[in-house]
């Protein structure tokens, strides 16, 4: 899926460039959040500090990931992608400065909730992906494709994940609605990462007359998607775990046999290609750690969910990120020597946090403050190399 360039007609944005297109100000902002949020874990993990709550620190930790660290991601590349797929004119100006000061109100009210009414803090943020639905939506609306509506359904679906977050004050299982919202991220990356890794490797090696050509199967496609799917149903529907595990494990091998028609052995002298492959492994990955955890003490759950967030979360998401950027600034898109570094160190801290626990429990806080520094070091990266990319005009004089 070629994400072509916007229209030399597209009028210039009126207001900051940080807003003249919906990935600018997201991307910069998931980045800097990244570093922060792991930042403040790891202080509040190892004693160094105390961080104010109303959630499970646990938790809290893992609501900021998805809910602050993703959804900012998710709306920079749809905001992005939905005009090219529709041919609508891009947001941009002040209904992204808009979206962005709704994303960051959720954020100030879950960090302030002690000193605030719980009903304002639920509000506040639960408020941003309802709102980025609705105006996809009106986006998507006249190209009539409802293939593409299947994101605003996962958006509302996150939204119903993240409602539940608020249930525990009512006497509630926290985690529940968190589980099922890494599952539905799971599920947009095997759409999407089903749409783009397979062609933009293709496109790749079409220009190399040694290199096989990329193999996909609708059949294998659809399976890979419906039974990630089935993953997160079953996480929603607290179906017993030997059921949920079954389907996990069929999720597991479908993507991985999925990713191996994608050639993915042809594009290692091309970090910002690579990358979406190793994004794509730990799906595969993740989903069979998550079955085999069903089925066995030997594999704790959180070694499947950080393969899952830290691991193919982490990882697809900078790939994403790294290479529209690039794309829409009217840049070549290589990744630059730093950012390569960045890929390795989010695996090396989704390596680190996902087989401690199962290599080497007694060191699994350590294990916490080893990934965290690996993952903080990688978005640092990205916030250094890519802020100048992000507020400064497009290299080739387009507008946006």
């Amino acid at each position: 899926m070629r994400v072509p360039p916007l229209a030399a007609s597209t009028p210039p944005s009126a207001g900051p460039l940080l807003f003249a297109r919906g990935f600018r100000a997201f991307f910069l902002l998931a980045g800097v959040y990244a570093v922060l949020m792991l930042g403040a874990w790891v202080a509040l993990i190892r004693g160094w500090a105390l961080l104010p709550t109303r959630f499970s620190p646990p938790f809290w930790h893992g609501h900021e990931m998805v809910f602050g660290y993703v959804t900012a991601v998710m709306a920079g590349f749809l905001l992005t992608a939905v005009p090219n797929w529709t041919g609508t004119p891009p947001l941009q100006g002040r209904p992204v400065a808009g979206l962005v000061a709704l994303w960051l109100a959720g954020r100030v009210a879950v960090w302030a909730a002690p000193v605030l009414p719980w009903a304002l803090v639920a509000a506040l943020d639960l408020a941003f992906l309802p709102t980025l639905a609705w105006v996809l939506a009106r986006a998507l609306w006249p190209a009539r494709k409802p293939k593409n509506f299947a994101f605003v359904g996962l958006l509302l679906l996150l939204t119903l994940g993240n409602l539940h977050s608020y249930v525990p004050v009512l006497g509630g299982d926290e985690d529940r609605g968190l589980l099922a919202a890494v599952d539905v991220i799971a599920l947009l990356i095997v759409i999407v990462g089903g749409r783009i890794t397979p062609s933009f490797t293709s496109g790749a090696l079409r220009q190399r007359e040694d290199a096989p050509a990329v193999a996909t199967y609708p059949w294998l496609d659809r399976l890979a998607v419906l039974s990630t799917l089935g993953v997160a149903l079953a996480d929603l529907a607290a179906l017993p775990a030997p059921v949920g595990g079954a389907v996990a494990l069929l999720a597991g091998a479908a993507n991985a046999a999925r990713l191996g028609g994608y050639r993915t052995g042809h594009t290692l002298r091309q970090p910002i290609l690579w990358a979406l492959h190793l994004g794509y492994a730990w799906v595969a990955l993740g989903l069979a750690l998550k079955g085999l955890s069903a089925f066995t003490h030997a594999i704790p759950a959180t070694a499947a969910l950080h393969a899952l967030t830290t691991g193919a979360i982490g990882t697809m998401t900078l790939a994403v990120m790294t290479r529209a950027a690039l794309g829409h600034t009217g840049r070549p898109i290589a990744a630059p020597p730093p950012i390569a570094l960045a890929y390795a160190l989010v695996t090396a801290a989704a390596l680190v946090r996902t087989f401690t626990p199962i290599l080497l429990p007694a060191l699994y806080l350590d294990a916490i403050a080893v990934s965290g520094a690996l993952w903080m070091l990688a978005f640092t990266l990205f916030v250094i190399v890519y802020a100048p990319i992000l507020t400064r005009p497009r290299a080739d004089g387009q507008p946006g």
